[in-house]
């Protein structure tokens, strides 16, 4: 076991159930007057991290501070938002004006678990109102280095009594959202982190400073703490699929006072800190100190969630089951899940000390969530030991119905202010005569036909940014900055042949997504749309939270898969929305094209599956958000009122067309619309925003799809505006070459533009 040594003063406030120790008061008369507004923010501040490491404050104590808050009266909204916090104050830290530091034991209960962290608040009393960084110390806690045959000569070996000693990892938590300095305010709150190594009564010697030298005389800057830590007791797991075979299961644990195990912050691979879950096989185990519990537990968004409720003491139990239930399962109608779009480095993923996480951990993320495929994508962070797991092959750890592959995402690289690239399938990951990232194209064209030139499957990845625009119209025509990392430079792109098949959606505003898609779409080009994550970066929640269902006939394979995503022959989904088996006249999506020809003007019939669930309560903290808030696709945000039911809308040329309404109980809904078609028209099913089909293409008397003018100009002035921002960040080399391709792009909107009839 390792321990950290980290300096750190504060004043604690210790999150555990409160125990029968009288509330520690610090007189009044020697706390400086604090002005609500900034305590407030801080505290806004506390309550976030402490809900970041799963050890939220109790309800009664988060009502008292927002009942606090409202207040009129600041100087008693300041008193009761100190009443509230103080009970759980582990230390007060005391600096006066000398920046002298002393200390004193405050009211928590001293308790902790084994092999687990607890937190603690320390109330900083700054009458100094110093900026330094809090410091805590204590000979209890700190790394133990042991000699190996590969370090003969460690920087310090412990006696067994140091060891014994050495049983604590204590530090101040100052990642954000928390500061790693004081504020300077008169009053403020601090977290402490415990770690005990060790079960039963051990005790720690705690002290602060903010600086050397700013101890107090005296002793006065330290406390002797006894704490008691309860024993963690192994719980064999036991989970079984929906077939009764073993499997791997999402597993949410929380006590009575909803704090998570394992504690997220100290969590290791295969276990991530930033998600409230766990992942745990069959046979696997879990250690958790004597409490009682909750678990909810779920195999992905496919699942329904069951928990279950328990208590661990000295007499068990010794293992608990699960039987995994799923409300539907779209392979069986032949439809495949995957996220072309995760991460093993980066973002929310450790760097330092470990270059991200390995394949195995990524693994377990896409077999707990149920994905039948899932791209791992080498990116800029950590590239050059990442890159060893891209072999152009599945990796070894994947199973017949789960996939997962390593490719590539053009992001960290000299050309993403154009726009990040995803390129699936490729055989060789190295750009030709380059030897690192910097010698890459810094514009996205030349990547995009050399991917294209070994069979890779390519698109834009988090197509949104840089298209953000105010309105929520559908295709929207305010013209957007161009000035981000999303399909950006997609626009110019798609006016070569074959270069670009898809643009990526689920993981940004559906409308900044989906309004350049529709627009290109209704000049006559094909690009298709697929579902992502970019897991851990947009969000860390889950992989798989956007997805692509692709349609696979016969075994599942990732060249297969990646065949259907190109042919268009998928849908977008939140994995709790589908939307199978599309056809138009007969024409199933992705298939002889998605072109379903019409001899002269008549009416198209369209035929889809659907398949939604909605939870029987709505959900109104979501319902309300903004469109551009997170969650930006989920199924939620499309319900009817306080129904369950929500809009299937067969869209024509970007316009809706014909609407229906549908139970979204888990059940498949065989809908259907006959609308008229007058010109060479696109096609497409939505539940916006939750899931979106492919289009068909109807070629009336064989005539190209020129269905907007509007949309063409849009797309000419976008090119224009697209310049003006990748321009100055494309070399000099390379600023020809390019000029030259967005030159060509304008001229072909000007054709389509003089083509449209309307």
């Amino acid at each position: 076991m390792k321990f950290f040594l980290l300096p750190l003063m504060v004043a604690v406030v210790v999150l555990p159930p409160l125990g029968a120790q009288t509330p520690h008061v610090h007189p009044a008369s020697s706390i400086p007057p604090v002005p609500l507004q900034p305590l407030a923010q801080q505290v806004r501040r506390l309550e976030d991290a402490l809900n970041f490491l799963g050890q939220p404050l109790p309800e009664k104590t988060r009502a008292a501070i927002n009942h606090a808050i409202a207040m009129p009266d600041e100087s008693a909204a300041v008193r009761q938002i100190e009443a509230a916090l103080d009970p759980f104050v582990l230390a007060v830290v005391d600096i006066n004006g000398e920046s002298r530091v002393k200390v004193e034991r405050g009211s928590a209960q001293a308790a902790l678990v084994q092999g687990g962290s607890r937190f603690f608040l320390v109330k900083v009393i700054n009458g100094g109102n110093v900026t330094s960084a809090l410091n805590v110390a204590s000979p209890n806690s700190g790394r133990v280095f042991i000699p190996s045959k590969n370090d003969p000569s460690p920087k310090m070996v412990l006696t067994k009594a140091d060891v014994r000693d050495r049983w604590a990892d204590i530090s101040i938590y100052n990642k954000p959202p928390m500061e790693e300095r004081l504020s300077g305010l008169a009053v403020e709150y601090q977290i402490l982190e415990i770690y005990s190594r060790d079960a039963g009564q051990r005790s720690a010697d705690i002290s602060f400073n903010v600086g050397q030298g700013t101890q107090d005389i005296g002793f006065r800057n330290d406390m002797l703490v006894l704490f008691h830590a309860d024993p963690a007791r192994q719980i064999k797991i036991h989970v079984l699929d929906e077939n009764g075979k073993p499997s791997i299961a999402s597993l949410t644990i929380r006590d009575r006072w909803d704090r998570l195990y394992p504690n997220p912050s100290k969590r290791l691979a295969p276990d991530f800190f930033f998600q409230p879950q766990i992942y745990r096989a069959d046979g696997e185990s879990i250690d958790l100190p004597p409490g009682y519990y909750t678990v909810a537990a779920t195999g992905g968004p496919e699942y329904n969630q069951h928990t279950k409720e328990f208590s661990v003491d000295t007499k068990g139990p010794e293992e608990l089951s699960f039987k995994l239930d799923r409300w539907i399962d779209p392979s069986k109608f032949g439809w495949y899940s995957g996220d072309h779009h995760v991460h093993a480095a980066g973002c929310s993923h450790y760097q330092n000390p470990a270059e991200g996480v390995l394949p195995k951990d990524m693994m377990r993320q896409i077999s707990g969530e149920k994905l039948n495929v899932g791209a791992v994508l080498t990116w800029g962070p950590d590239y050059y030991y990442q890159k060893q797991f891209f072999s152009g092959h599945d990796d070894p750890l994947s199973l017949p119905n789960e996939k997962m592959h390593y490719d590539l995402e053009v992001s960290g690289f000299p050309s993403s202010h154009a726009g990040h690239l995803v390129l699936l399938g490729l055989k060789d990951q190295d750009y030709p005569h380059t030897r690192k990232i910097e010698d890459w194209p810094t514009w996205d064209l030349p990547i995009l036909k050399w991917a294209k030139q070994q069979g890779a499957v390519v698109g834009f990845a988090h197509s949104g940014w840089g298209l953000q625009v105010s309105d929520q119209a559908l295709p929207s025509f305010e013209m957007p900055g161009f000035d981000g990392i999303g399909a950006n430079e997609y626009i110019v792109d798609v006016t070569e042949p074959d270069t670009v098949d898809f643009i990526s959606a689920g993981d940004t505003p559906f409308v900044w997504e989906l309004s350049i898609w529709y627009h290109t779409l209704n000049v006559g080009f094909r690009t298709r749309i697929a579902g992502e994550t970019d897991f851990p970066c947009i969000t860390d929640d889950r992989v798989g939270r956007g997805r692509s269902y692709v349609k696979v006939d016969g075994p599942l394979t990732y060249a297969s898969w990646l065949s259907g995503l190109k042919a268009g022959r998928s849908y977008v989904s939140d994995g709790r929305t589908h939307l199978m088996d599309f056809t138009v006249n007969g024409v199933e999506v992705g298939t002889h094209g998605s072109e379903a020809p019409l001899s002269s003007p008549g009416v198209a019939h369209a035929t889809v599956r659907v398949a939604a669930l909605l939870d029987s309560q709505p959900h109104p903290e979501i319902q309300k958000l903004p469109y551009d808030h997170e969650p930006y696709w989920t199924i939620e945000r499309a319900r009817i009122g306080e129904s369950r039911e929500v809009p299937v809308e067969l869209v024509v040329n970007g316009a809706v067309a014909a609407r229906k309404q549908v139970l979204a109980d888990g059940a498949v809904h065989d809908v259907s619309f006959d609308v008229p078609i007058s010109q060479s028209s696109w096609v497409a099913v939505r539940i916006l925003p939750a899931a979106h089909t492919n289009p068909i293409f109807l070629r009336v008397a064989g005539k190209p799809i020129r269905a907007s003018r509007a949309s063409a100009e849009w797309c000419r002035n976008a090119v224009h505006q697209c310049w003006t921002q990748k321009a100055p960040r494309i070399t000099v080399d390379q600023l020809g070459t390019a000029r030259s391709a967005y030159d060509h792009a304008e001229e072909v909107y000007k054709k389509l533009e003089a083509e449209c009839s309307r």
